[in-house]
């Protein structure tokens, strides 16, 4: 009212004065606040970084020269000796191919559980049905790895007296694979515009059909990407595989039979040698590497699936 007063009685003078701004105290402050939330959240996000990046440097440092020698991947561990007492380093193509099985044996029986959990959720999900289900998904996704490692162990091996293969692993790894995939692929199919939805509805195509013509293609990269976020946990995973799979140092691609290794288990198996003996270092290491190398190569190969998969607008 007093900024009005001052304004009406400067006119009436024949002088124009600029309205007085009673707010610029208080966007001050407010920008002050914003300057300094700012500040706090990159300080927080660098110190974050500080242990991925140490990390990183120490595995990359110490295990890059390993997997520089092609018999690294050529070979496996047949041959040589126990750890910690031979000097021939050999190769870790055992582990390598195990890892890369038992991941993708996971992602089969994961992926579309996943999938088809989260439709029901985001597109048909209603009532107390689907808070059951959201919630044992809430479960599923705080359910330690070894807990689920010996849930299978105790169906498979106490209730049905079967004998443990390396599917076994998979089994275990797809309980903690599935709640990653549902939750991102539930995510992705809320961001599809309910127009599309609608559209289809108008023009009488069923609602399945417009699930699966429309409502997954548009989603399909986001899909993939929760599916590799999945895929990467499991690869590094280590409590299932060290209680329903036997390390083996020779090359094993049944995944129904015998004892299959993973680089996960080639690390355990050479680590309590890590600081006595080189060659088990060069090992561990090299193995490390070799793991975080296979992680990268894959999310960068579901970018590009993802980037060449997304529908055209």
């Amino acid at each position: 009212m007093s900024s009005q007063t001052s304004t009406s009685q400067s006119s009436e003078a024949g002088t124009v004065t600029p309205p007085v701004d009673f707010t610029v105290g208080k966007s001050g402050a407010r920008a002050a606040k914003n300057t300094a939330a700012t500040v706090l959240v990159w300080l927080a996000f660098l110190i974050a970084l500080i242990p991925l990046v140490w990390i990183l440097w120490l595995v990359i440092s110490k295990g890059f020269h390993t997997m520089l020698s092609i018999t690294w991947w050529q070979k496996d561990q047949s041959g040589v000796g126990a750890a910690g007492f031979d000097k021939n380093i050999r190769g870790a193509r055992h582990a390598i191919v195990g890892t890369l099985l038992t991941a993708l044996a996971t992602s089969v029986i994961a992926v579309p559980l996943a999938v088809m959990t989260a439709v029901y959720l985001v597109e048909y999900g209603r009532g107390r049905i689907a808070k059951l289900v959201s919630f044992m998904v809430d479960i599923l996704s705080g359910v330690p790895s070894i807990v689920a490692a010996l849930f299978i162990y105790a169906v498979w091996v106490s209730s049905f007296g079967l004998r443990l293969i390396p599917l076994c692993t998979s089994f275990a790894l797809a309980m903690l694979m599935i709640p990653v995939v549902t939750r991102s692929t539930e995510e992705i199919l809320k961001l599809v515009p309910n127009e599309l939805r609608e559209a289809s509805y108008a023009l009488g195509v069923p609602k399945w059909k417009t699930i699966t013509r429309i409502v997954l293609p548009t989603s399909l990269s986001g899909i993939v990407t929760g599916a590799l976020l999945g895929f990467s946990r499991v690869a590094g995973e280590t409590a299932p595989l060290l209680i329903l799979a036997a390390y083996t140092p020779y090359l094993n691609q049944n995944l129904f039979s015998g004892s299959m290794a993973a680089l996960p288990t080639f690390i355990n198996n050479n680590v309590q040698y890590l600081a006595s003996d080189p060659i088990s270092a060069d090992r561990v290491w090299g193995a490390a590497c070799t793991l975080l190398l296979l992680v990268f190569v894959i999310n960068m190969l579901g970018r590009l699936i993802g980037r060449f998969a997304r529908v055209k607008s």
